[in-house]
């Protein structure tokens, strides 16, 4: 009976001692929480400034990016894993490039390289001059040739146009023609693009295309002599990225990498007013969130793994970081899996945060909802895999998620910036990703899981856009619109949301991935047509990539 008043007259004082205790736990989280917010906007504000001009691969911005995030991994006490401390240095090809000393003048009126005319990537580095007529042929003077006869029979469709053109520029070389100017009469578009990365070896004459508007302007005379000048120099262009790789070892038989990409897509003058690409949410978010990430496992109990942080550069260049990373692992070896971080800095609860990737392991759906307490709302996808840097471990068959918040109108323009990021749900996402990874630490080898769709091609290059963003739930056939960038090109024609983009000039856009390889084809100046199907009426509209 004393027992039972004495816990009677203290029960009070334990629930007040139980009280203070629960409120103290609960202002030390709110702390964590604030600073942790404060480090996340520092680190986007820095990387998303405008003295970095977009942290394009290769350039300054991107080097004084790669020592902030080296600072960062340093002050974290993370173990240096890359060839010179954190730092891992590879070489980027970007290809041929048209070089200043290029001109071509028709009756001493220059044209503009890229727009009026352009060499092609095979021709010869050399001068020409002459006075040519449309259809004179004369050895040491230029000739014309019109690709009307090839288009109209359908040549190009079969990938054989720029191999009729370097057999026409050889032989017409052999009969002592100094250079070869090509231009389209047909009404069927040529798509006759400058590919950087054309590998074909050189002719031995100087061989320049000339796009059909160009061609009206300046050779309108069929009669006429017209005096030509012109240089031709094609230039080899390379420059070096730089993965920041830092290190948890707990001695544990198998390593989990996280990662994203830091670099973005530089500056433009294409734009007016604001030129800088500065990329707050793509990518400043996710290097933000990977650099937090690793202040919280260097903390954490989860040590049946160990941990690889990896701030990829490239990863706008055919993710040439982590392609390079996973070529040359510096010592790293029985990778378990891979989380990538890319885009997270625009977290709404309307729309949820998506984790991709889901299909590669039987065991990630259950182990996300188990580590879900509903402080985000997820949306698990199975059946896609995106397009970051993740992808170039999945196609190594490892285990791979990413976290993404979606697409939006500020995507690849320069108005991604800062002020516009959800710093807060950022941090709730970076402590939902910590708490797959501690339920993850008890499952052992995650098995890997070959997706249903296929693993992005990859060396495909494009430098035109049409400023979509992609709908990537959906399955079907084409490219269907997630959304449309305001007072782009296709805001301009009229595209919406929902459209599925089917064809554009010859070529067919069969699925998602490969409307980037049928954009390749095709440069700024081109003009083509573009099939829509709108609901369930297809049409054709106009576009000049510009």
């Amino acid at each position: 009976m004393k027992q039972l008043l004495w816990v009677l007259l203290c029960f009070p004082l334990l629930l007040q001692a139980q009280s203070k205790k629960e409120k103290k736990a609960a202002a030390a989280r709110q702390q964590a929480q604030q600073e942790a917010v404060s480090r996340i906007k520092t680190h986007v504000q820095f990387l998303a400034g405008d003295e970095l001009q977009g942290r394009k691969a290769g350039t300054t911005g991107e080097q004084m990016a790669r020592d902030y995030i080296v600072t960062e991994f340093t002050n974290l006490g993370l173990q240096p894993k890359g060839n010179d401390g954190f730092v891992q240095t590879f070489l980027i090809e970007e290809g041929k490039k048209i070089d200043t000393a290029t001109y071509f003048s028709i009756n001493d009126k220059k044209l503009l390289v890229s727009k009026e005319f352009f060499p092609l990537p095979y021709s010869a580095n050399k001068s020409a001059s002459g006075s040519p007529a449309l259809d004179l042929r004369e050895a040491g003077e230029p000739w014309f040739a019109d690709l009307k006869e090839w288009v109209d029979n359908k040549a190009f469709a079969n990938g054989d146009l720029h191999q009729l053109i370097i057999k026409e520029a050889t032989r017409v070389a052999s009969k002592g023609a100094a250079a070869l100017i090509l231009y389209n009469s047909a009404p069927n578009a040529a798509n006759i693009t400058f590919n950087k990365f054309d590998s074909t070896p050189v002719v031995t004459i100087p061989v320049v295309y000339m796009p059909v508007e160009s061609f009206k302007k300046y050779c309108n005379d069929a009669a006429a002599i017209y005096n030509i000048n012109m240089n031709v120099s094609v230039k080899y262009a390379k420059s070096y990225g730089s993965n920041v790789v830092g290190y948890i070892n707990n001695e544990a038989p198998t390593t989990v990498v996280l990662g994203a990409h830091y670099d973005h897509l530089g500056t433009s003058t294409k734009n007016f007013g604001d030129s800088i690409y500065n990329g707050a949410d793509d990518n400043a978010s996710g290097t933000a969130g990977l650099i937090e990430i690793a202040r919280a496992l260097k903390n954490s109990g989860s040590k049946k793994n160990n941990f690889l942080f990896i701030a990829f550069s490239a990863g706008e260049i055919d993710r040439l970081g982590s392609k390079y990373w996973l070529e040359n692992p510096v010592g790293i070896s029985n990778i378990n899996y891979m989380v990538n971080f890319d885009m997270i800095g625009r977290y709404d609860d309307s729309r949820s945060l998506t984790v991709g990737g889901a299909g590669t392991s039987a065991l990630w759906s259950k182990l996300l909802m188990a580590a879900n307490d509903n402080s985000v709302r997820i949306k698990i996808d199975t059946t896609t895999i995106g397009q970051g840097d993740h992808t170039s471990f999945i196609s190594k068959e490892i285990p791979s998620l990413y976290f993404f918040t979606g697409s939006h109108s500020d995507y690849r323009q320069p108005t991604d910036e800062a002020d516009k990021l959800n710093v807060e749900g950022e941090y709730k996402i970076i402590s939902f990703v910590q708490r797959v990874l501690e339920t993850a630490d008890a499952q052992g080898k995650i098995a890997f899981s070959k997706p249903l769709v296929p693993v992005p091609a990859t060396g495909v290059r494009f430098t035109v856009s049409l400023g979509v963003i992609p709908d990537n739930t959906y399955k079907g056939k084409g490219f269907k619109i997630g959304g449309v960038t305001p007072k782009r090109l296709a805001d301009k024609i009229g595209l919406k949301a929902g459209d599925i983009l089917l064809q554009l000039g010859d070529y067919e856009i069969k699925e998602m991935n490969s409307y980037t390889q049928v954009l390749s084809m095709f440069k700024q100046g081109d003009t083509t047509r573009l099939k829509v199907l709108r609901g369930s009426d297809e049409k054709s509209v106009e576009v000049q990539f510009q």
